[in-house]
């Protein structure tokens, strides 16, 4: 992967988020419908919100999802995050089903970014068929769904640039200027968004909804990368992946705290997960071949486990019992046991492919990935193992979101939701 040419001059931060005429190529006469459709000014600003208030059969139905009030502790954690449901597990409000009033609604898409075509090709995961591409901006990375469910945000990371998608309709809107902007998380409080500006070795803190800048954050690692919050959210681990280095952030301040060296040469850290009950964050490291084990709260340094060649990304099932590793350099997928603490099964992908990234279905029946090197994606059955279709797409499909998910909230990503 090719992120090192030089940047384009800084620009300023926009703020108005409207729909441009002509922003998509419509595949198919159902995909042309939805684009009609009108996103107001005040919605996009809110974060392009399609969906009302819910009904009380939807109000209902999230009520009946919930876990009994015996397993919804008051969080102690960072000021302002939604109590943990579950302190054994996090991935408590994940479970098939268990979706937001917000999404219930939305239809169901696979969005995936190309970037080398500079397009989003939006997959319908029923037929398995691309029903249409969305022009982007330079180099598109990740396809981001934001803290309150109501946006993507596609990374475009050479056009220093956010686009919002707002997937009640499909619609792209107005392209925001934000510099360098590889990879977008946001804190559990939902008050910043996070922006990896790799290049520019920054991380910086934005208002989560306008993208404004609050805080830049210098770091003295290069290639900030991924990253995943503690159960408390009150810590974040990020990976630095040319320099092979992990940070400790400080989420309420702000601050790094804590940088550590990988102990292999040439480490290449990519993904980070933290485990269902919170102790154990897990770091794919696409040289290493294999994922670091660390206690985030100690930050001591970490042991790896091998997985396979080219280890890239890390996918929790939706019954919390399992982990989906990607292992691009060898055409398959790891599958580790979080109580067994042990890798269980390997899938290989017939014919080989460069599996990167993706994400679970909502019903947790397949795992969609990315093909990087192949411009396809990959729709896997997570009972057996199966490859369910091979979809081909643009260039350089990179951090695809299946859309919607289960949850209450996302940290971002390609959708890590809590």
């Amino acid at each position: 992967m090719d992120r090192t040419a030089p940047h384009t001059p800084r620009r300023p931060a926009g703020t108005a988020l409207r729909r441009p005429a002509a922003r998509r190529t419509p595949r198919s006469a159902s995909a042309a419908g939805a684009a009609g459709a009108a996103v107001c000014l005040a919605a996009l600003l809110a974060g392009c919100g399609g969906a009302g208030a819910p009904d009380r059969t939807e109000a209902a139905a999230t009520k009946a999802a919930r876990p009994p009030a015996s397993a919804r502790p008051v969080s102690s954690g960072l000021p302002g995050m939604p109590p943990v449901q579950d302190p054994k597990d996090i991935y408590a409000a994940d479970r098939p089903g268990m979706l937001s009033p917000v999404v219930r609604k939305f239809p169901s898409r696979v969005y995936v970014p190309n970037t080398n075509s500079d397009t989003i090709s939006v997959i319908d995961p029923a037929t398995y068929e691309v029903i249409e591409t969305i022009p982007v901006g330079r180099q598109p990375q990740h396809v981001v769904p934001s803290w309150d469910l109501k946006t993507l945000w596609v990374n475009n990371n050479r056009g220093h640039t956010l686009t919002p998608i707002d997937p009640a309709t499909g619609e792209a809107g107005e392209p925001v200027d934000v510099h360098d902007p590889y990879n977008l998380y946001f804190t559990p409080n939902g008050k910043y968004a996070v922006v990896m500006a790799s290049l520019d070795r920054e991380l910086v803190f934005r208002d989560p909804h306008t993208m404004k800048v609050v805080k830049t954050e210098p770091v003295t690692c290069a290639g900030v990368n991924h990253a995943d919050f503690s159960a408390d959210g009150r810590y974040f681990i990020v990976s630095c992946e040319f320099s092979g280095e992990l940070l400790k952030v400080d989420t309420e301040r702000m601050k790094v705290v804590g940088q550590q060296k990988l102990p292999f040469e040439g480490a290449m850290p990519q993904d980070v997960k933290i485990s269902p009950d919170g102790s154990t964050f897990y770091i794919a490291d696409m040289m290493a071949d294999g994922m670091w084990v660390l206690d985030g709260k100690k930050f001591a340094t970490p042991k790896l486990l091998h997985t396979g060649k080219g280890t890239h990304g890390l996918y929790v099932s939706r019954d919390s019992r399992e982990m989906y590793v990607s292992n691009r350099g060898e055409g398959t997928i790891s599958v580790f046991d979080f109580r067994r603490d042990e890798l269980t099964k390997k899938w290989h992908l017939p014919n080989g492919g460069s599996p990167d990234m993706g994400g679970v279905s909502a019903d947790g029946k397949v795992l969609w990935l990315s093909g990087r090197y192949d411009a396809e994606v990959y729709a896997i059955d997570t009972a057996t193992g199966k490859q369910l279709a091979r979809i081909p797409v643009g260039g350089g499909p990179h951090g695809l979101a299946v859309y919607p998910q289960p949850g209450r909230y996302s940290l971002g990503h390609t959708g890590v939701f809590r």
